[in-house]
């Protein structure tokens, strides 16, 4: 339970083949860039951004096993545990922890979005998983606007529980954000709280340990900066980063749905020249011609490529 992600942690991709095939070398290649980079404390893989749920079982632990051999214990490799059922998730956190990932990124079960959760469910969930795992966890708010998101009660619960030792928060409500946040501060100080809010960075950056979004793929160099100025509450620092970075969040999550952030993320990095191309895997679509010069001028205008 000492895992220290008190910085950036990016998300990454998972690259494909231009036939769909998982490119376990691509996957290699740009897990050793990131882990390279000085304040990335750890990878997530197996998230949205990383297209997990679109993947087989044999697919996601060579995943998991191809990231682990590419840090080569610089930095911790996190799983997405994204199984609907508690047992299957068990399961799935017992993969991963075979894979060589360090913690778990546990999604609350999928059917929550819709019909909502029995009060006490997320906490058994929590629960069963560790218990039955091993595995760390990292508790997962969803945006306020889903039924699964949890109130503040529920994150209290599961952050006080054995083998919880950190949040993902991404509720994208900023009265819920403004008032929830230091009481979560103050009745559970150990709690890591990461900020996930891609396009809300800004807002969140000076109540937070750290960042764990899939933004760490395109632009980490900045999003470390970003960091240490919120952490020195330096507003006039941490603006101009924002600001620096726009055209880039506006071109990658200014889109007409969140999960077209993938398909962008994957142009900005071969515009980064880490991928050379952008294959996303169904029922990801390509985006619209010209994106990826949209995307490649974006990532210029804020200097991030020449």
């Amino acid at each position: 339970m000492d895992i220290d992600l008190r910085g950036l942690n990016p998300a990454p991709v998972t690259p494909f083949t231009r036939d769909g095939a998982v490119d376990y070398a691509a996957c290699k290649k740009l897990g050793a860039w990131l882990a390279s980079i000085d304040g990335v404390k750890s990878l997530t893989v197996l998230g949205h951004a990383g297209e997990g749920t679109f993947l087989s079982q044999a697919e996601q632990m060579k995943v998991i096993e191809t990231f682990v051999e590419a840090v080569n214990g610089q930095i911790p490799i996190i799983a997405g545990i994204t199984l609907e059922g508690t047992e299957v998730a068990a399961e799935e956190a017992k993969r991963a922890i075979s894979a060589g990932a360090t913690a778990g990124l546990l999604y609350p079960s999928h059917g929550w979005l819709r019909f909502g959760y029995q009060k006490g469910a997320p906490q058994d969930k929590y629960r069963q998983v560790y218990e039955k795992s091993g595995l760390p966890l990292i508790l997962f708010q969803y945006p306020d606007a889903t039924k699964c998101t949890y109130d503040l009660v529920t994150q209290l619960d599961i952050a006080a529980q054995p083998g919880v030792f950190a949040m993902k928060n991404g509720v994208r409500n900023m009265r819920r954000w403004d008032t929830e946040i230091p009481v979560i501060r103050r009745e559970r100080p150990d709690l890591q709280i990461l900020s996930c809010h891609d396009e809300y960075l800004l807002h969140t950056m000076f109540d937070v340990d750290g960042l764990l979004v899939g933004y760490g793929n395109v632009a980490p160099e900045l999003l470390v900066e970003l960091i240490k100025a919120g952490k020195a509450r330096d507003y006039k620092a941490a603006r101009a980063i924002h600001d620096r970075l726009l055209p880039v969040t506006q071109n990658v999550y200014h889109r007409g749905s969140h999960m077209e952030g993938t398909v962008a993320l994957k142009h900005a990095l071969v515009a980064r020249g880490i991928l050379e191309h952008a294959t996303v895997r169904s029922p990801l679509l390509p985006l619209a011609p010209g994106a990826d010069v949209e995307i490649a001028d974006a990532l210029r205008a804020a200097g991030i490529i020449d």
